[in-house]
């Protein structure tokens, strides 16, 4: 069964009595070279363990599992839980969990699902809680890569250079534990139904150690989200609202101490620049 054709898609979700969710962000590949490109770039093998969020009909389900040693799929909506058992029984390693992928502990998951195995994520991801989940990936140690295609907008912004203006808060997090790269680009029209927006995959890797080494670092990214809270304002001013017990003029002597210059935004700041502003934060100079 050719799960990107579209007259069998039509089919197979009709015999089903299936209905597209505009609130679960359902989009369907009808390109059937993307799931392959999109499960050969996750770099699974045999003695992989993936981990895929919302399946939807199964194509890159199915590219996985000729790949993975297994393939867990969690899928929310109840209604394709009977389309995916007619499509994935012809591959023993696969198997569906209903579930919201947001509520599930997911190292525990892995714990039960993959012994043995090298767990990683390979999904194409709702657009509408693409930063959570991103989020609960890269805060899971056990997941050793994430490979997923999101919006493109999106997958330049988390992986764009530190200190450009294209970047923020969220990327230099994900950047402090992985290593983070867009791949290549899918259109619009390669899905059922298209979205108004073209789509990339995005691949990160966990690093062996974060990006920069730092002594509190709660406090380390208190300072980081600081830095973006008034993203248009100067890093004084972002930093001045976020940490109300610090006075403004022992920020700014800080941010001199760190070699920066009075005016600049945190938009401008890498994560070397971030751990020392931290450090000079965390233990003001008299």
């Amino acid at each position: 069964m050719n799960l990107c054709d579209y007259n069998t898609i039509r089919a197979l979700l009709d015999r089903h009595g299936f209905r597209f969710s505009k609130s679960m962000g359902q989009n369907f590949l009808i390109d059937p070279q993307i799931p392959a490109d999109i499960a050969a770039a996750s770099g699974a093998d045999a003695a992989c363990g993936v981990l895929e969020i919302g399946p939807g009909v199964g194509p890159l389900t199915a590219e996985l599992a000729k790949r993975a040693g297994k393939v867990v799929s969690i899928e929310l909506d109840r209604t394709l839980l009977p389309v995916l058992a007619e499509t994935m029984a012809p591959y023993p390693n696969v198997e569906v969990i209903q579930g919201d992928a947001l509520r599930l502990d997911l190292t525990a998951l892995a714990a039960e699902k993959f012994p043995g195995l090298t767990p990683m994520v390979c999904a194409n991801l709702p657009y509408n809680i693409t930063s959570p989940l991103l989020q609960k990936f890269a805060e899971t140690p056990c997941l050793q890569s994430v490979t997923v295609l999101i919006q493109k907008e999106v997958a330049q912004r988390l992986s764009a250079p530190q200190g450009s203006a294209e970047g923020g808060a969220f990327s230099l997090f994900l950047q402090y534990r992985m290593e983070v790269e867009t791949l290549f680009e899918v259109k619009r029209d390669k899905f059922l139904p298209a979205p108004r927006v073209d789509s990339a995959v995005l691949r990160c890797v966990r690093r062996s150690r974060p990006a920069v080494e730092v002594s509190d670092e709660a406090f380390f990214f208190q300072v980081l989200r600081g830095a973006f809270l008034l993203r248009r304002k100067t890093l004084t001013n972002s930093l001045s609202a976020a940490l109300p017990g610090r006075d403004r003029e022992a920020i700014q002597a800080a941010i001199r101490r760190c070699g920066l210059p009075d005016g600049v935004r945190g938009e401008r700041l890498t994560l070397a620049d971030f751990k020392k502003l931290a450090e000079e934060l965390e233990n003001p100079k008299m």
